[in-house]
């Protein structure tokens, strides 16, 4: 099975957001769209193992967030669009959510996993702290 992402963009009422819909398709049946459909990614896919609500997740089941994960990563690859690619970004942070707490540090400049989230404050490892302000006491 040769599957890949198809993205169709459709603009919305307001002219700033357009939706965006993700469709699987196999390229091993044909080459045109409507033979090759499978199904389509659903925004949330489903990580438990609890009842599946979408036909993505009973298709793929247990493989389906890994194959979501993949499908979207070969879709980066070759997408040119940067309204695509941004929506293909925010997806991959709905898989994974802990991706978005990697940041910067303000010192040293080493990424690291960050417990908070906050836009404009300084963000310092765990090394920095320590040379600055000492070994931290926890109570």
């Amino acid at each position: 099975m040769d599957c890949r992402l198809q993205v169709f963009k459709r603009p919305t009422d307001n002219s700033l957001a357009s939706t965006y819909r993700f469709a699987v398709v196999d390229f091993s049946r044909s080459k045109s769209f409507p033979q090759n459909f499978v199904c389509m990614l659903p925004v949330k896919v489903n990580q438990d193992n609890q009842k599946v609500a979408n036909i993505f997740g009973g298709l793929f089941g247990e493989k389906s967030v890994d194959f979501a994960m993949e499908l979207l990563n070969k879709a980066l690859k070759y997408e040119s669009d940067t309204d695509v690619k941004a929506e293909i970004e925010r997806r991959l942070k709905l898989i994974d959510p802990k991706q978005v707490n990697l940041v910067r540090c303000s010192r040293c400049r080493a990424t690291f996993h960050s417990n908070r989230i906050k836009r404009y404050k300084r963000n310092f490892c765990n090394n920095c702290l320590k040379t600055r302000y000492g070994p931290r006491i926890d109570r």
